[in-house]
């Protein structure tokens, strides 16, 4: 990875171990022109974000910084991959960065093409800073709300894999909102049996309520709630 020397105690990437410690966000900043990523750089700085700098979309992907916390302003037009190759890029391979295209040729088909995929903004220079600030705060925010929803679906995937595939199927039932004795007919079992499976999956995946549960059930991935039905 190659950071602009003016810039280079203000924005050199943290180690794997400090952004664990910190979570501080990152905003990811690639541009093959060195004074707009040192005017992006200092602007950042001012406004509390820490900034990294690039040059090329290669090197930031060869700096295998993507996974930390954050969003990501692309120059839409650059030497080898662009912005938008490195959004499709990204989108394929499951990393959905909040990103905010800055570019000085944008035109409507290009902005279409980057909303559609899921960009934060797509602003053309020079950019008023705080129209540029105010993307970076709702993509920030954005990654965050991300991360904080993989946490829960993570862990609600690690509580369901605690439970029999008798519970499993109690619990696909409850979240449709059938009845004990309606769950103990198609089942094939008594109510009680069907209230003792309940009350189990109630206590393994630490629901406090019938409410809670189906919460927990409808952020499962969809292949998880339909291996439940087959």
């Amino acid at each position: 990875m190659r950071v602009d020397q003016p810039l280079l105690r203000k924005s050199a990437p943290l180690s794997q171990q400090q952004r664990r410690e910190t979570e501080q966000p990152l905003v990811i900043i690639v541009d093959d022109d060195a004074s707009v990523r040192e005017a992006l750089s200092e602007l950042i700085l001012s406004a509390g974000f820490l900034p990294v700098c690039f040059t090329s979309t290669r090197e930031l992907l060869d700096a295998d910084i993507l996974d930390s916390p954050g969003c990501l302003i692309l120059d839409v037009r650059m030497p080898g991959t662009s912005g938008l190759d490195l959004q499709h890029h990204l989108a394929k391979n499951g990393n959905p960065k909040p990103i905010i295209f800055l570019t000085g040729h944008g035109d409507i088909p290009m902005t279409v093409q980057a909303m559609k995929a899921g960009a934060v903004d797509f602003l053309t220079k020079p950019v008023r800073d705080q129209t540029l600030l105010d993307a970076v705060i709702a993509g920030i925010a954005m990654d965050a709300e991300r991360r904080a929803l993989a946490v829960v679906v993570k862990r609600n995937i690690e509580r369901v894999e605690t439970l029999t595939p008798r519970e499993r199927e109690v619990l696909r039932e409850v979240a449709r909102g059938r009845l004990n004795k309606q769950i103990a007919f198609d089942l094939g079992i008594s109510e009680v049996t069907v209230k003792l499976h309940r009350g189990n999956v109630m206590r393994k995946m630490e629901a406090a309520s019938i409410g809670e549960l189906i919460r927990a059930w409808e952020t499962l991935p969809a292949p998880m709630r339909e291996a439940g039905a087959a």
